[in-house]
């Protein structure tokens, strides 16, 4: 496994501008993309460079498009630091501008092994989503050591390697809550494709997707719609897995249309949750999920 940061400290969340305490931190300025990047990239930087996230929490990433303000931050940082495979579509014009201006961007996903998004299909794409795999975001955190270290010396490469057994002992965990769910419940109908990974890597199925593709713009068709419906019923699936970045009225109404008690469990999928809950950081996210994910299906 790549080497990964010590220590879960809260990211710092800017919509517009740098706030005081990310000022303070250090001599280097890395923007991301995601509050889900920034948290990873903390735990490399510590205290040695100010970790600024662009999407607030709870906001979409797919849909989400920076002010003139955070233009101009993104032109001004030493490091930008973005999920990749597509995520970020609504920044891709700033990002590359940014670039073209001489700032450092790294990519993520394209490093990652990345899966295709449909691997039914020949051309569906890859998915964005590969924190939703810990043994992925430990991967993701070794490169941000490495490219930190590329720009100026510091203690980066140490914290990544530090961090790296926290990121090891959240996948055994992990693995050993999921071990509560029967193997024929392993079933998951999720609001848009983000839990490919996590399945992958736990032994799950994604028998139903509502959103198709990729992005969270699109909608079903009505006989997509149906489809489903059908699917839950026949796999006598108990939960609709919707998520906080996506509005839960579609997974609501599907719930309703199966004729039965289907749950809806929100879980966090493209976001950290607000500082100071249990969501707040990544591997806080992931045990959230955990416990929401066993408690539905087991």
């Amino acid at each position: 496994m790549r080497s990964v940061a010590v220590g879960l400290v809260g990211i710092l969340w800017l919509p517009a501008c740098a706030s005081e305490g990310a000022a303070s931190a250090g001599d280097l300025t890395v923007v991301t993309t995601t509050t889900i990047v920034g948290d990873l990239v903390r735990q490399v930087t510590g205290e040695e460079a100010a970790v600024e996230a662009l999407v607030p929490a709870g906001a979409d990433p797919h849909e989400f498009q920076a002010s003139a303000q955070q233009a101009a931050m993104l032109r001004e940082a030493d490091l930008i630091v973005t999920s990749g495979l597509g995520l970020e579509q609504g920044l891709e014009d700033v990002l590359e501008g940014a670039e073209r201006d001489g700032v450092s961007v790294l990519e993520l996903g394209p490093s990652l092994d990345p899966r295709p998004l449909d691997p039914d299909a020949a051309d569906g794409g890859l998915d964005p989503h590969w924190w939703l795999d810990p043994i992925r975001a430990a991967e993701a955190v070794g490169l941000v050591a490495e490219r930190l270290q590329a720009i100026e010396e510091g203690d980066w490469v140490a914290r990544a390697s530090a961090y790296d057994a926290e990121l090891e002992a959240l996948d055994e965990e992990i693995r050993r809550g999921v071990a509560d769910v029967p193997a024929e419940r392993r079933k998951l109908v999720t609001s848009h494709g983000s839990l490919g990974y996590f399945a992958d890597r736990y032994g799950f199925e994604v028998i139903g997707v509502l959103i198709p593709g990729g992005s969270t713009a699109a909608e079903p068709s009505a006989a997509d719609f149906a489809a489903l419906v059908e699917v839950i019923q026949r796999e006598d699936v108990p939960a609709i897995f919707g998520e906080t970045t996506v509005p839960t009225g579609l997974s609501s109404s599907l719930a309703e249309e199966v004729g039965r008690d289907v749950r809806v469990v929100v879980l966090y999928t493209e976001s950290l949750d607000e500082p100071g809950t249990p969501a707040d950081s990544y591997v806080g996210m992931m045990r959230t999920n955990l416990e929401r994910i066993v408690d539905a299906l087991a």
